[in-house]
């Protein structure tokens, strides 16, 4: 009966199967998942996976999130999806750039691995910006700080075609370094702090675009014995938490600081005596957040914001770290801490889940490149500069 259906109804076959060339990458087989990044102070690194975060009720302990050695602490803790950008700017002015599938995944309590094995740095080199990046919009920039007061601000498209070796972000004079790298969006205030107490705030508006090998312009007018400390944004808490390297320090809102334009020379922000030292570091912090305090003999004491006291602008502040005096020990450096113990998993989630929208969301009026800023000479760009000051610059 077969047979007779086959003689009766069989022809050839109409369709043909073959091979057919099309291309297929790793991260097609990768699921765009959220995951999250840690990054400790030390330079250890590894992607976590959201059902490490269990949840709890509220009023939890959470649970520990690194395993690290003494005197480390997670410095960088990020909300991505496996596909996004992680670029990681150095103090040579230097960006690298991974995928976040690239980065190894460990268990909660694994310490990660070193930063060294996964970036072609240089023995000089040390990572002072992480920035995660779903993809190259218009209109988002990269606000770029340096210790000699020279800010930048670039498209952050210019910064599409990375290499393994690493890409140039920015032009340096052998003297200066890059100190900080902000993601922005046209709408945020700027805060440079000088280690002399002075600080500066202006709109990022006030700095024109311009390309990614140029040079920059003056954030803030220094004088020959000061430097930059540190660059934070108004929308990254509702103080400022300055520290000293004798170890002093305090809170001051950040309503306490009127825009200026970039260029002058700010207003004072912290009284340095013979006690205090110069000042260290600057971070905008919340009451609910917690900082590292870092001394040059590698001594790490964890303190809760809320226990820090508000004061004004010109004052020195309380001790926050005894010191000996007799020593030569001093404050090397204070971080934010990105995970409190404090805070139960729901929280943290919470937390990355909003800065990950915030990123996604943030994109702002796209604005022409400086005219031909690329080819003027840094004295033109420094004579471009206005140098406002308020009356107590001079305290």
């Amino acid at each position: 009966e077969i047979i007779v259906i086959r003689d009766k109804y069989g022809d050839d076959r109409r369709t043909s199967i073959g091979y057919d060339e099309f291309d297929i990458s790793m991260e097609d087989l990768i699921p765009n998942e959220n995951t999250v990044i840690a990054m400790t102070h030390l330079g250890y690194i590894k992607r976590m996976t959201i059902d490490n975060f269990k949840s709890q009720h509220r009023g939890g302990k959470g649970i520990k999130g690194m395993h690290t050695i003494d005197d480390d602490f997670i410095e960088e803790l990020l909300m991505t999806t496996n596909h996004h950008y992680i670029m990681f700017f150095t103090n040579k002015g230097k960006v690298y750039r991974l995928k976040a599938y690239e980065i190894p995944e460990a268990g909660r309590t694994a310490r990660g691995t070193a930063i060294v094995n996964l970036l072609q740095l240089l023995p000089e080199e040390r990572i002072t910006a992480v920035i995660p990046l779903k993809e190259y919009k218009k209109g988002r920039y990269l606000f770029m700080a340096t210790r000699n007061g020279i800010v930048k601000k670039t498209p952050i498209k210019d910064y599409e075609n990375i290499r393994k070796t690493g890409l140039q972000a920015i032009n340096l004079r052998e003297d200066d370094e890059l100190i900080e790298v902000k993601s922005t969006n046209q709408k945020k205030d700027i805060f440079l702090v000088t280690k002399n107490g002075m600080c500066i705030r202006f709109n990022e508006r006030d700095v024109r675009p311009t390309g990614r090998t140029s040079m920059g312009v003056i954030g803030m007018n220094l004088t020959a014995d000061d430097q930059i400390v540190g660059m934070q944004l108004d929308t990254q808490g509702k103080y400022l938490l300055f520290v000293s390297e004798n170890g002093m320090g305090k809170l001051t809102d950040l309503e306490e600081f009127t825009v200026q334009r970039r260029g002058g020379k700010g207003v004072k922000c912290y009284k340095i005596t013979d006690k205090t030292g110069d000042v260290i570091g600057v971070k905008a912090v919340d009451d609910d957040n917690e900082v590292m305090i870092i001394t040059t003999e590698g001594i790490v004491i964890r303190l809760s914001v809320s226990d820090i006291s508000i004061l004004g602008r010109i004052t020195s502040g309380v001790k926050l770290i005894n010191i000996n005096s007799e020593s030569n020990i001093t404050v090397a450096s204070v971080m934010k801490v990105k995970e409190s113990e404090a805070n139960t998993d729901e929280e943290i989630i919470r937390n990355l889940e909003k800065e990950l929208d915030e990123e996604d969301d943030g994109t702002g009026e796209a604005e022409e490149y400086a005219e031909d800023e690329e080819d003027t000479k840094d004295d033109d760009l420094m004579e471009d500069s206005p140098e406002d000051t308020d009356e107590d610059s001079e305290e």
